[in-house]
């Protein structure tokens, strides 16, 4: 417990809590930004396993802000949820780290949080939010709602357990997407990213322990640049679709989107109906055979990366397919066809 002392003798916390923390199996859902934050310091804390979940790879972009990556890791494109557990297994090699490449989606969501006592939320998309805030009140989870865009941030503990709202009490699907804003257009301080998912943590940690009662009600809204600060109090909606009438529109769908914008990127992604599994050795001598001298082909342990000339496209084991400089879903889909022909 030596690495824990400076948070063992912390006033309410003690031994007992930092117990409880390495009892604790917290899933970390996307490691951008928010996620890189709150996995590192979930991992130094001593959360007993953490489980990795992003679909994406690093880019050099992404070092801005994405705190567990290096200009390696991009070189290599190599999967933030690999490179998070390169880096955090030498942080803390007395917890479990368990990396998962995969996009989380109405087929999988249930396998991978069905024995996590909390979710942190570290995405980009308002899609996956709204299935995530649909099975983890179907199976009483708490999780912790957090995004950030240009100086702003924002946080929401849901705590379906304890009787509270729900994402849908206050955003609707409409709502969410109506924004259209991405950090590629917006921009993003690596300062608000920061600073909202060490709250995050916090608040993760106080759930976690059950060492105060102080637990955050209401959304908060911080913008950095601006110095504003505010918590908006939200009621529980006696006619949400979710908490109410637990009508699960988003875990009830086959497959979730099939086309989807990478934020911060002009890339299109592009996943299989149906769960597969791809061996991208034959795939990638099939495109050596296929294709002529123009195209470059790199395997990967985890990706299949080609180029063809005008658009770079990265093959996933899970059957996903990363197309940059599609002109629309329309041609994404048709690549995908081309390429992968599922």
């Amino acid at each position: 417990m030596d690495r824990y002392l400076r948070q063992i003798v912390f006033s309410g916390f003690g031994r007992v809590g930092q117990h409880k923390l390495l009892a604790s199996t917290v899933a970390v859902a996307g490691l951008g930004a928010l996620g890189s934050v709150a996995a590192n310091l979930l991992c130094r804390a001593g959360v007993g396993h953490i489980r990795l979940i992003d679909r994406d790879y690093v880019e050099k972009t992404n070092l801005q802000r994405q705190i567990l990556y290096n200009e390696e890791d991009a070189e290599k494109r190599c999967p933030k949820a690999v490179a998070a557990f390169n880096h955090l297994c030498k942080v803390n090699s007395e917890i479990v780290l368990e990396p998962v490449v995969a996009e989380l989606g109405a087929v999988n969501i249930g396998h991978l949080f069905e024995d996590v006592d909390l979710v942190l939320d570290g995405l980009d998309n308002w899609e996956t939010r709204f299935l995530i805030n649909e099975v983890c009140h179907q199976s009483g989870i708490p999780w912790i709602y957090c995004s950030a865009l240009g100086s702003e941030a924002m946080l929401m503990n849901l705590l379906p357990d304890q009787g509270g709202p729900c994402l849908r009490c206050f955003l609707s699907p409409e709502s969410g997407s109506a924004a259209g804003q991405s950090c590629a257009a917006v921009g993003v301080l690596n300062m608000a990213t920061g600073m909202i998912a060490a709250i995050q943590v916090a608040e993760a940690v106080k759930i976690l322990t059950e060492s105060t009662s102080e637990i955050r009600n209401g959304l908060l809204v911080a913008d950095l640049w601006n110095n504003r600060f505010k918590t908006i109090p939200i009621e529980k909606d006696n006619d949400c679709p979710v908490c109410i009438h637990r009508h699960y529109e988003f875990l009830n769908r086959s497959g979730g989107s099939r086309v989807t914008r990478i934020c911060g990127s002009n890339s299109i992604q592009v996943s299989p109906p149906k769960p597969v599994q791809l061996s991208l050795e034959t795939m990638a001598k099939q495109l050596a055979k296929n294709t002529d001298n123009q195209t470059t082909i790199e395997l990967h342990p985890f990706m299949l990366d080609f180029d063809n000339g005008r658009n770079r496209i990265q093959i996933f084991q899970d059957g996903r397919v990363i197309i940059e400089n599609a002109r629309d879903e329309t041609e994404a889909l048709s690549l995908y066809s081309e390429y992968v022909g599922l």
